[in-house]
């Protein structure tokens, strides 16, 4: 096969309608925009809101509130879900990845107090909670704000 050999699948493709070539043609005389208004009209293009005139809704509508542009999203990982990894090991957020404990894309990981530890951990996370670390340094281990 040659590029130069091929061609669309029968029936897929059809002629471009030339408009206003006659009533005969089907579309003839208006040539299907209708009678009169702004869509008959040339040039009738306009803004993607644009709503006749009218304040449109956009413009309408109260705004409220704020939103950070700047804003970091933390992946949750409770303590409970800590105890699974063995004694003295030192938790990442790599670590972390590959329990499947952090899935998705974030912007890093928080280490939140729901449930309990007895194991010694040194656990490096972009943030504790005042309870995680209350509980993990109970239980002997240690936390490091990366």
């Amino acid at each position: 096969m040659e590029l130069h050999s091929l061609q669309p699948a029968k029936g897929s493709t059809h002629r471009k309608m030339r408009v206003g070539r006659g009533r005969a043609s089907g579309k003839g005389k208006t040539s299907g925009r209708g009678h009169k208004g702004q869509y008959a009209r040339s040039g009738n293009k306009h803004k993607p809101l644009f709503e006749g005139g009218q304040m449109p809704m956009a413009r309408r509508i109260p705004k409220r509130g704020f939103s950070n542009i700047n804003r970091k999203v933390l992946a949750p990982v409770n303590v409970a879900s800590l105890s699974s990894f063995a004694e003295g090991t030192e938790v990442t957020v790599e670590l972390l990845r590959q329990a499947g404990m952090v899935k998705g894309v974030w912007d890093g990981v928080k280490i939140l107090g729901n449930g309990e530890i007895s194991k010694k951990l040194s656990i490096k996370a972009d943030a504790f909670s005042a309870t995680a670390k209350e509980k993990i340094e109970a239980a002997g281990g240690s936390c490091e704000t990366i």
